[in-house]
């Protein structure tokens, strides 16, 4: 999930203070880390200056919270060996994320001579805190990424309407991007199902269950030292109960759900390229790389290459559900090297209809 809250102070000491210890020997390096800017991340003086504005502005930046959905957060507490796998699939499709974000979302408007442009923008420096736990000791992988509210060299800040409306996308990439790192980097793989679940093959829906992450009160922020969450994590264990787990769907791992992604589409006028990018990674159910994906997205809708901002381009839904493609080949384009291939399914239903056609 990702969440986006706005700045008002540059007082950072909330991220500094916290060394986040309870992922300590799991991590690579600190709490804090660098997407891009230089200094020392436990300084509050040089995180502070990531978050940059204007003298009309009173918004500093951005907080973009970025969690990995809970049962993959699960994983950090029930698997230490392969723990450090799952931070780095997360710290990398913290990355993706923020890359999107930065490629399609990052504008300044500009007014001049009576018209109002959407100009491409970037960050001068941007800088993240990895956490392994909620406020009641639980497990839950996040980030907190910070940005500033006005882009290198720009004398205004940001169109804050375009962030938003991009953070659908971004988190479905997020979490696409997840599902696929995962893969490459442990022995667990990530599924999303029709309904937009997220499971991890093979885990018993009964750790969901024990640490769901809902309480009434948010609970206090404490700085949990490694030793005293794993006591408390063994502890909740002994309250396990199984409820069996929820069979991965026998598939093509590297295709599309040609229903999912047509059903993320149905009842829009037009489409733009973020809805193309949500729709594509929520139905990549093993996930997808971000690099690929966007090759593909712009091999299949060139109109939409240069789509950023919150007035982006936009096509129509028959266009954008790649309807001629479809009518020519089958329902959905395989993930891979040659992207022009089409699925079994498609090659099946291709041969009946040829041999209904001899027979009549």
């Amino acid at each position: 999930m990702l969440r986006m809250f706005t700045r008002r102070s540059n007082d950072v000491a909330y991220f500094t203070d916290d060394r986040a210890t309870e992922l300590e020997g799991l991590r690579d390096g600190d709490a804090g880390w660098w997407l891009r800017g230089e200094g020392d991340v436990r300084e509050p003086h040089d995180v502070a200056k990531v978050l940059s504005t204007s003298e009309r502005s009173r918004i500093q930046g951005y907080d973009l919270v970025i969690a990995a959905p809970r049962p993959i957060s699960i994983l950090v507490a029930l698997d230490p060996r392969n723990a450090p796998g799952v931070i780095a699939a997360h710290r990398e499709s913290v990355r993706a994320t923020v890359d999107y974000l930065e490629d399609r979302a990052l504008v300044v408007r500009d007014r001049r001579g009576g018209v109002e442009r959407d100009e491409r923008a970037r960050w001068n420096s941007i800088v993240s805190f990895t956490h392994g736990i909620n406020r009641h000791g639980e497990p839950h992988l996040h980030d907190h990424v910070l940005v500033g509210a006005r882009p290198e060299n720009a004398h205004s800040v940001l169109d804050s309407r375009s962030l938003f409306v991009h953070v659908k996308a971004a988190d479905a990439l997020y979490r696409s991007s997840l599902r696929h790192e995962l893969d490459e980097r442990t022995p667990w793989a990530a599924w999303r199902s029709f309904q937009g679940i997220e499971h991890v093959e093979g885990l018993d829906e009964g750790y969901r269950v024990l640490w769901g992450g809902h309480f009434n009160q948010r609970g206090e922020k404490l700085n949990w030292q490694r030793e005293d969450v794993l006591a408390a994590w063994e502890r909740d264990r002994q309250r396990f109960e199984s409820q069996g787990s929820v069979p991965a769907p026998h598939c093509n791992r590297k295709s599309l759900d040609e229903h999912s992604f047509a059903g993320s589409l149905e009842g829009r006028f037009d489409v733009a390229r973020r809805h193309i990018v949500e729709a594509w990674s929520n139905a990549a159910r093993f996930g997808q790389s971000p690099r690929e994906m966007t090759k593909l997205i712009d091999e299949f809708y060139p109109a939409l290459v240069n789509s950023r901002g919150v007035r982006e381009l936009s096509i129509g839904v028959t266009q954008a559900r790649m309807s001629g493609l479809v009518r020519e080949k089958g329902p959905r384009p395989l993930i891979g090297r040659d992207f022009l291939e089409w699925s079994q399914r498609s090659r099946d239903r291709s041969d009946r209809s040829e041999r209904s056609d001899r027979s009549r």
